[in-house]
């Protein structure tokens, strides 16, 4: 076998290599001595090339992160607009519950004003309520007042008669929490109460109304009437 001498490349040579590594199509590069001579084709392989980049990276590979940095800027842009918009959903949600909240609580407020006041069925419960009855028609009086005037005239008894005094041998008693006789209840009876003489809250507010004409105020009344 004839000695192969060293192989040198010439300035031309290099340039066509170059075309043809851009190109993928080298196949064999043949190469000349330093004698001139020519080599034989067969004392050279073939040259798998990839096609390569400005910066020396297989373009395949750049392709790759090219897709891959699309890919992941599709998810994050995908993941943005999820996040906004149940943001989103959750501030209508919310919206949605406090007007919910806002409307249920009117009603109850609606309900409670609606609702009528209640007393209780006793003698603190009949004060207060005539008490209430005489600030809305401007009569005047407390509830130390009444409460004084009652129990030195009936004990606090919606039933009390008295049936030994002059207006009983008029025929006339007195009767009631603050001991009231007809014609004096039938003069001073306070509207929206009943027209019952023994009623525990009109006995007292007609009683009230006929003492603030005559005393100024029920609370200024320590004897009877």
């Amino acid at each position: 076998m004839p000695r192969l001498s060293t192989l040198r490349i010439n300035r031309s040579q290099k340039i066509a290599a170059a075309v043809l590594v851009a190109t993928g199509s080298v196949t064999a590069l043949a190469a000349t001595g330093a004698s001139g001579d020519a080599r034989p084709a067969a004392a050279h392989s073939a040259i798998d090339v990839k096609p390569v980049a400005a910066a020396g990276i297989p373009a395949t590979g750049i392709q790759t992160a090219k897709d891959a940095a699309i890919k992941d800027a599709v998810a994050k842009n995908a993941a943005a607009k999820k996040t906004t918009a149940a943001k989103t959903e959750a501030k209508k949600t919310a919206v949605l519950q406090a007007h919910t909240s806002e409307q249920a609580a009117n009603r109850s407020a609606d309900r409670k004003a609606a609702a009528p006041k209640q007393y209780k069925n006793n003698l603190d419960g009949w004060i207060r309520e005539s008490l209430d009855i005489m600030k809305a028609k401007g009569i005047p009086g407390s509830y130390e007042g009444l409460h004084r005037n009652i129990m030195r005239e009936s004990s606090g008894d919606p039933h009390a008669v008295n049936d030994w005094d002059i207006n009983a041998r008029n025929g006339v008693p007195s009767k009631g929490l603050l001991q009231v006789i007809q014609p004096t209840f039938d003069a001073y009876h306070v509207s929206g109460t009943p027209k019952k003489l023994t009623d525990p809250v009109a006995n007292i507010t007609a009683a009230a109304n006929y003492a603030a004409d005559r005393y100024g105020s029920i609370d200024n009344v320590d004897s009877a009437y």
